[in-house]
């Protein structure tokens, strides 16, 4: 069982032993590709965590961009938030159906908005109903909690330094994408964009990050993956996917080692695969 740190990663045990705090609110980042066939918002209503808000990754997002669910601007983050109760002096915890897979996005997504008081819950809700731990279908009182930002742009890479960083090599761009979509042996889910993977990018399969049972791996065995995978963890990271979320799992592999100098690339493939004038490279490498 991982270390429990409320500015990474909690166990289910911790959750259960601090569920009554006052200053904790846990947030359902359910959010599933087009075919899990899975309507996140319905199952929240259905089942949730004691307490838990639904996140909408998809509506709290920036709706002036094309690109899928891209990273809101603070005011809306803070806006969204304070409406559902959540703000400055929580301690956070986030948790998706599947384990471990949106709940990174939202993790990465308050420290991108300088707020450093929030976790993942390892093994997400598939553990906690595991465990035979409470759960609840009703909706929780909210009260209006103010909120402050302070956007970390470090966190956060767009097209044009990703471009740079691959051509130039001082990073290490990690693709969460499973290895036949960065290879290009398979064509991409979303309608449009071109098969393969950003020049000198390697792949670290986001599942080869965690267990069978959804919980995140060892700081050790992280340490093994990111080797075999020939990443060279002296240099800085961008992470990247199919739209941003499961790169974030990566990020928080990351911060579970002690690596602090990692970034997520927000376009990801849904931006770089859309330009015909971006170099693409295809095959296992």
């Amino acid at each position: 069982m991982a270390a429990d740190d409320p500015t990474t990663l909690v166990s289910t045990d911790w959750l259960a032993q601090h569920l009554s705090d006052p200053d904790i609110r846990i947030l359902d980042a359910s959010w599933y590709l087009p075919d899990a066939e899975r309507d996140p918002k319905a199952e929240y209503e259905a089942a949730h965590i004691p307490g838990a808000r639904f996140f909408d990754i998809d509506e709290i997002s920036d709706n002036r961009s094309d690109l899928p669910h891209m990273a809101p601007p603070p005011e809306k983050f803070m806006s969204r938030l304070r409406a559902m109760g959540v703000g400055d002096g929580h301690q956070v915890v986030v948790y998706d159906g599947m384990g471990l897979f949106s709940a990174a996005r939202v993790w990465w997504l308050f420290k991108l908005m300088g707020k450093t008081d929030v976790a993942v819950l390892d093994g997400g809700f598939a553990k906690w109903q595991a465990e035979g731990r409470p759960e609840e279908d009703l909706a929780p009182v909210i009260r209006d909690r103010h909120m402050t930002t302070s956007r970390q742009n470090h966190l956060m890479k767009d097209v044009t330094q990703v471009a740079q960083a691959s051509k130039i090599g001082d990073h290490e761009i990690l693709d969460a994408r499973a290895p036949s979509r960065f290879a290009g042996a398979e064509p991409e889910p979303r309608a449009g964009l071109r098969a393969g993977h950003i020049p000198n990018s390697k792949n670290v399969h986001y599942r080869t990050l965690l267990n069978d049972d959804g919980t995140i791996k060892s700081p050790e065995a992280l340490r093994a993956v990111f080797r075999e995978a020939g990443v060279d963890l002296d240099k800085p990271v961008i992470t990247t996917c199919g739209s941003g979320v499961t790169a974030a799992i990566i990020n928080l592999a990351l911060a579970r080692i002690g690596h602090v100098n990692h970034a997520l690339y927000d376009g990801s493939w849904s931006e770089w695969g859309m330009y015909n004038d971006l170099r693409v490279a295809t095959g296992e490498k």
